[in-house]
């Protein structure tokens, strides 16, 4: 109910939304065309199942490769390692397709980003289809998988950018934090769908997940070259050089947590599916049905989190990012200490709630530590920061080569040191404790932060 609220307000700003999708009069001085109310609510929808699709992919990725890694022969260093270059490629290429779509439009960019994110997935999915039937040689594969993947990194990074950048052309900067954030959370949705998509087509094939979202994304990308209205032409800006950098001691902190929560987080990503199967001894052929289970608690939990507990109660930026360290924490002790399916379940839950938690915490005390003309910086690198995570997978996926526990023994002390610097930074234990002024919360609603 509380997702189908947020949608329906969103659906309401659109609506409301004083910021019209108009073409320049012509060379006669005709009238301005405009986007009716209800293009512009049946673009919002398109564009909320567009990211869902993405998400949804994300997922069935995370929770089947691990138990096909196995049967390729692949190492935990070399499957996180695809997913390493990738987070790389979409680090640099996400800034960089945003501001395009200021120049070439937003739907062309949308469209690049979902065709290079089914194309990559089609890719991916028919390497490994190759290595299984030995179609290709065993030392083809991994180099091949690296490549495929790299095209969603460096392409498909384009349509949440855009896409958000679509909303906030339409919306006025009161109306801007709902839409924005409404469309940020289709991502978190496709968490939730992925894992019931993969579950229902891993009965044909551990590859059947993947060629079906291959066609939910194609048909995304035809629905929104039919259905997307875009009339306004693109315009050309002036070019802004922000004099914020990252290590700007009022944000330096920020910067420093962002990282380490985002390797944290990365932890129970990568090597959950591998924990199942060596210390639960599952098979790798039905592990695919375990995981899907798992993270589905933490996709649910994280969502809950992002759109109920965030949204709905009247938590500080401290307090939620210190909650959410407690409950990330206590998620990696049932991992060290309960080794049954139920218990590391819902560790994952807890692990879901805890850094989604977080995460909005940290965020919005950065956004409050800085001027009003500097959210658009501060908002892009804090964002870049929390995408890092993954770079570090085959540092992790080396720790869990020495023993499955070693990722979940540094993920807690991770945590506690985070936990520990919320205390003894002053910038961090600070945090939150000014309200921005009115103009500063316009700006940083109007900052798209970026997805990794």
């Amino acid at each position: 109910m509380a997702l189908r609220d947020d949608i329906d307000e969103a659906n309401a700003l659109l609506d409301l939304g004083r910021a019209k999708d108009a073409s320049a009069p012509d060379a006669r001085g005709g009238d301005k065309r405009v986007t009716t109310v209800a293009e512009r609510r049946r673009a919002f929808t398109v564009l909320f199942i567009s990211l869902t699709c993405m998400g949804a992919g994300q997922t069935v990725l995370f929770n089947i490769l691990p138990p096909l890694s196995r049967q390729l022969g692949l190492s935990t260093i070399e499957t996180t390692g695809i997913f390493s270059i990738s987070a790389l490629l979409w680090v640099f290429t996400s800034a960089y397709w945003g501001a395009r779509s200021d120049h070439w439009g937003r739907k062309p960019v949308m469209l690049m980003g979902l065709i290079a994110f089914a194309l990559s997935f089609a890719l991916f999915a028919t390497v490994i289809l190759a290595g299984l039937n030995h179609w290709l040689p065993v030392i083809a594969v991994f180099p091949l998988l690296i490549v495929t993947r790299s095209v969603y990194g460096l392409l498909g990074s384009g349509t949440a950018p855009a896409s958000q950048a679509y909303v906030a052309d339409r919306t006025t900067s009161q109306e801007r934090l709902s839409g924005v954030a409404t469309i940020g959370s289709a991502f978190g949705v496709g968490t939730v769908v992925g894992p019931g998509i993969a579950s229902v087509f891993a009965v044909v094939g551990l590859l059947a997940p993947f060629y079906f979202i291959v066609l939910l994304a194609l048909a995304s990308a035809g629905a929104i070259w039919l259905l997307l209205p875009e009339r306004t032409p693109p315009r050309r800006r002036e070019r802004v050089t922000w004099s914020l950098k990252w290590h700007d001691r009022r944000i330096l902190p920020f910067v420093l947590f962002a990282i380490g929560l985002s390797l944290a987080n990365t932890v129970p990503i990568q090597t959950m599916g591998f924990f199942f199967i060596d210390v639960l001894k599952i098979k790798p052929e039905v592990a695919a049905q375990f995981i899907l289970v798992g993270q589905m608690a933490t996709s649910m939990s994280a969502l809950f989190a992002q759109l109920v507990v965030v949204q709905r109660f009247p938590f500080s930026a401290r307090q939620l990012t210190n909650w959410g360290l407690a409950a990330a924490f206590v998620s990696f002790l049932f991992f060290l200490l309960a080794h049954q399916f139920g218990p590391l379940v819902f560790a994952l839950a807890l692990s879901g709630l805890g850094f989604g938690m977080a995460r909005p915490g940290f965020v919005s005390g950065a956004s409050l530590a800085v001027a009003p003309h500097e959210q658009g910086a501060v908002a892009g690198i804090i964002g870049g920061a929390s995408a890092t995570g993954f770079i570090f997978g085959p540092v992790i996926g080396w720790m869990y080569e020495r023993s499955p526990f070693v990722p979940y023994w540094f993920g807690g002390i991770l945590v506690v040191v985070l936990f520990a610097s919320m205390f003894f930074s002053r910038t961090l234990r600070h945090a939150g404790d000014i309200p921005p002024e009115p103009e500063a919360a316009e700006e940083a609603a109007e900052t798209p932060l970026a997805n990794g």
